[in-house]
């Protein structure tokens, strides 16, 4: 399958050949820099190699084109030599319990002429399969194809992680790069800790020889001369770049307070212009960063670890963070701003409790029953985990903010918590940062692991819009994040669900009784029912379907690269069909079930996909395996796909359910309410006597002070 890019469409391209090589850790060491508005550092990136790598065939399309119909060019290395990077600007020590990388990293020398920045104008791109000849050579050469745009890239070289000392432990053949690599990244989930502190170690290796590069608007093509297949590409490269400050992966802004701060925002493009990565979710990884920047700022990210700043010279704070459950990089989330961490008036001995717990350790894992993902040190494995109800959690905020989360948020999280525990069972993370980002901010929350960006405006009025949305968010810990789609045009599976646990998680936050939460849901139903009517009216038909490509859902192409449907569509930012449509969907199959049987079951897909990518089949499939035969009549995987999700518009069902149903005596009050309300408008107002009498003598006394 190629990929053509045309600039008149809105379909976003994940470009990586993930089928032929994975990056498997990055380490990042960044430096953020508020007076012009750039990220700068490096990136190393670990690789194993895919299960569908091949020597590749003379008949290949060459994929790189200039306007001119060059051959390819590539950023021509120098002969290798001794690496710009110095190992003595590094700390020679890193704790396995921190991985703190307390240096700075070197500059590179070869000047600001030398960056390749991905180009501005669009070009026709073939990314089925990639070689290219720079006429230097007669051999055909693997490429590695990297998601990268708004970026300036400036140095690419291979990582002689040989050089390491006493790295020769975790191979029989210390001097074969890639084999310390592939053995290195194929530890067991209990040696983690001293995984990522070798980890940090490679990735302040020498260089061993620079690489030859090029960008075009959406990605990074890497190459090395005489490596013809994906086995024989270096597993350990560094890359040195920049970001730009009008890059489409963060937000230079002031808080609410004036001050700067800098922030990820997710879709459409998600990470992409934060760092050169693998797209595409399939690509799941593990990371750890290093961020440095002044030291009145506070950096937060997606990382496991609630860190904890460490003092450079010069007025510069270092932060580290780390996540040991691999995940696709458009999950990772940083936020750096003069953030203050708020704190309970008064806290109570549950959140004293909290506070003094801590991450499990190594030994708390005790491996029960089995789980279906890739090895990592899993909390559905940990008994201790499995009965947390409320995880270790912080609120951070702009200090003018403070009295507003004291008042509406923090009473909040607790219960929040505790009910998504009691619904699903094993929070998959093990803490929780909210922090309240600027007034910018165009959503009213986005969750990611370990940390969830809530807008101001959730802490107006009363708390049920707070409640609400953090319990949506909260619920994306498993629907989005733990289980994720391996397609993203499936939306549904990560909105929709979000959607409808949100209802039962703030009934249960609130306690209430069951007639109680049944009409406050009824009521909610009956608005998103109102909102997805208008949705279906105002929105193009092709826009409104929960699983475009249908039969190819899933779909690469040979080296795994693939196109998101509408992904770059302004629109698509501000609609929610897919938070509706999949909503109704779940609530259709819950009454179907009946909400007892549902949630049993929805419990047991959790333990059985937490930690793996899912389509909507996995799904449907197992729920219908769970359904009695005498509820099921008319429910295939077929009959949903053609009602809900492979259509356009109101789904049919829905229509006869809303049809036929009475709305309930809470939604009665409120429809009577706006009713009354509308009468009220429509009225002629007349100007009471009074009010006229008052306004002549304004008048008249004006016209006298204007003769005087």
């Amino acid at each position: 399958m190629d990929i053509k890019l045309d600039p008149s469409r809105d379909d976003l391209p994940l470009m990586a050949n993930t089928s032929h090589i994975l990056v498997k850790h990055y380490v990042l060491d960044l430096d953020v820099d508020f007076e012009s508005q750039i990220i700068e550092g490096t990136i190393v990136l670990f690789f194993e190699t895919g299960n569908r790598f091949k020597k590749w065939s003379s008949s290949t399309e060459v994929a790189c084109r200039s306007e001119s119909n060059e051959a390819c060019r590539f950023r021509m290395p120098e002969p290798c030599q001794i690496p710009v990077t110095s190992t003595k600007t590094f700390s020679s020590k890193i704790g396995y319990d921190d991985f703190v990388i307390c240096g700075k990293g070197g500059k590179d020398t070869s000047g600001k002429d030398g960056n390749h920045d991905n180009q501005e104008q669009a070009s026709g791109i073939s990314s089925s399969k990639y070689c290219c000849d720079t006429g230097n050579h007669g051999s055909e050469e693997f490429l590695l194809v990297l998601d990268c745009c708004d970026l300036s890239v400036l140095k690419v070289e291979e990582v002689d992680v040989a050089a390491v000392p006493g790295i020769e432990k975790f191979t029989r053949s210390p001097k074969l790069r890639n084999q310390i690599v592939h053995e290195l990244a194929a530890l067991p989930a209990d040696r983690w800790r001293e995984q990522f502190d070798s980890y940090a170690r490679c990735s302040q290796a020498p260089g061993c020889g620079e690489l030859l590069f090029d960008t075009d608007p959406w990605s990074l093509q890497i190459r090395k001369t005489g490596a013809q297949t994906a086995a024989d590409f270096p597993h350990a490269i560094r890359i040195r770049y920049r970001t730009k400050p009008q890059g489409r992966s963060v937000t230079w802004t002031s808080d609410q307070s004036g001050r700067p701060c800098v922030y990820t925002v997710g879709s459409p493009i998600n990470n992409r212009a934060l760092f050169p990565c693998q797209e595409p979710p399939v690509a799941m990884s593990t990371w750890q960063a290093t961020v440095r920047a002044a030291a009145s700022f506070v950096v937060l990210m997606s990382g496991e670890n609630s860190a904890k700043p460490t003092q450079l010279r010069e007025g510069y704070s270092s932060w580290h963070y780390y996540v040991t459950m691999p995940m696709p990089a458009s999950t990772f989330t940083i936020a750096v701003g003069s953030w203050t961490e708020m704190k309970p008036e008064i806290c109570s001995p549950s959140d004293l409790a909290i506070e003094r717990s801590s991450s499990p350790s190594e030994a708390d894992f005790r491996y029960v029953g089995f789980c279906g993902h890739m090895e990592y040190p899993c909390r559905f494995q940990n008994a201790s985990a499995t009965a947390q109800k409320i995880i270790p959690h912080r609120v951070f905020a702009p200090v003018c903010l403070e009295r507003a989360c004291q008042e509406t948020l923090l009473p909040l999280i607790p219960p929040c918590l505790s009910a998504a525990h009691s619904v699903l069972g094993t929070h998959p993370f093990s803490r929780l940062d909210i922090l309240i980002v600027p007034a910018n901010f165009s959503s009213l929350g986005m969750a990611s692991p370990h940390i969830i960006f809530l807008s101001q405006s959730t802490l107006t009025g009363m708390s049920q819009l707070c409640g609400t949305r953090l319990c949506h968010e909260i619920a994306h810990s498993w629907f989005g994040l733990a289980i994720g789609a391996r397609d993203w045009t499936e939306e549904w599976l990560s909105e929709g669900f979000a959607t409808h646990l949100e209802d039962v998680f703030w009934a249960k936050a609130q306690q209430l009784a069951p007639h109680e939460a049944q009409e406050q849901q009824e009521l909610r139903a009956c608005l998103r029912w109102h909102r997805l009517q208008d949705e279906v009216q105002n929105s193009p038909e092709e826009m409104q379907v929960l699983r475009p490509n249908k039969e190819k859902t899933g779909h690469v192409s040979d080296s795994g690269s693939s196109v998101i449907r509408h992904g770059l569509n302004p629109e698509k930012v501000f609609m929610q069909v897919h938070y509706l449509k999949g909503y109704f969907l779940l609530r259709f199959l819950a009454k179907r079930l009946g909400e007892d049987t549902y949630f049993s079951f929805l419990r047991k897909f959790v333990h059985s996909f937490h930690g793996q990518l899912i389509l909507s089949q996995d799904f449907l499939q197992m729920l219908l395996e769970n359904i009695p035969e005498e509820k099921r009549p008319e429910l295939s995987v077929g009959n949903i796909f053609r009602d809900w999700l492979e259509s356009s518009g109101i789904p049919q069902p829905l229509q006869r359910e809303r049809q036929a149903r009475a709305e309930c005596g809470l939604a009665q009050q409120v429809s009577a309410e706006v009713a009354k309300w509308v009468r009220v408008n429509r009225r002629p107002r007349k100007r009471k006597r009074k009010d006229r009498e008052v306004f002549e003598k304004h008048r008249i006394s004006g016209r006298t002070e204007k003769s005087r």
